[in-house]
């Protein structure tokens, strides 16, 4: 099976570097941070940023520069490995599983992560975003991987903790399968179609193997 992982809230809790770099990009611009950024994590940056600054286009993409200035030299290591992970990528390795990363975020905040990852060598490709996109690109980067792969969607899922995506598998036909240790909620998940949730690494691998 492919599995195609996301990477923040899934594979690493990368709560203190993004939330640091959003803080700094407002301060930067004399704005307030909001008390609750969790749920930043996940939706593309412009899309998160436009309220708070008016919908100003310029100063949105101030923000977004000035939070990848801070991410490509300190957030990107400010992270940890959710407990279990690393068990569970070696166990879907070693049962013959094609892996891969669908993320959020750029390819280039993205590759020093998975190369400093312990597991990182096991999946095979890294895909990201447009970085001058403020949509959420999940659904076309699923199928850009399902064809590089050659895999029929019957046999490939994407695990992740948000709706993104969820949504993103459900709009190629392939399984969406929902992990509750990251920054979504059971009942987004369901919402957004999820085909299983899985409470930890290890259920996710018993899922992920059936």
């Amino acid at each position: 099976m492919l599995c195609l992982f996301d990477l923040d809230g899934t594979l690493i809790d990368s709560e203190p570097g993004i939330t640091a770099c959003i803080r700094h990009a407002l301060a930067k611009l004399d704005v307030p941070a909001p008390a609750d950024l969790r749920p930043w994590i996940g939706p593309p940056l412009r899309h998160s940023f436009a309220p708070l600054l008016d919908h100003d286009a310029a100063r949105v993409e101030a923000a977004v520069d000035y939070y990848h200035q801070r991410f490509a030299v300190l957030g990107w290591r400010e992270h940890a490995v959710y407990p279990g992970i690393a068990a569970a990528i070696e166990r879907l390795r070693q049962a013959g599983h094609t892996l891969a990363v669908v993320t959020s975020k750029p390819v280039r905040h993205a590759a020093p992560i998975l190369e400093a990852l312990p597991f990182g060598a096991a999946f095979d490709r890294l895909y990201g975003p447009d970085p001058a996109s403020a949509h959420c690109e999940k659904a076309t980067m699923i199928a850009t991987a399902l064809a590089d792969f050659g895999a029929a969607p019957r046999k490939a899922a994407m695990i992740g903790d948000r709706r993104y995506d969820i949504e993103g598998a459900v709009a190629n036909g392939i399984a969406g399968i929902g992990v509750l240790w990251g920054f979504g909620s059971r009942e987004e998940l369901q919402q957004a179609g999820a085909e299983a949730l899985a409470q930890d690494p290890a259920h996710l691998a018993d899922l992920l193997s059936a």
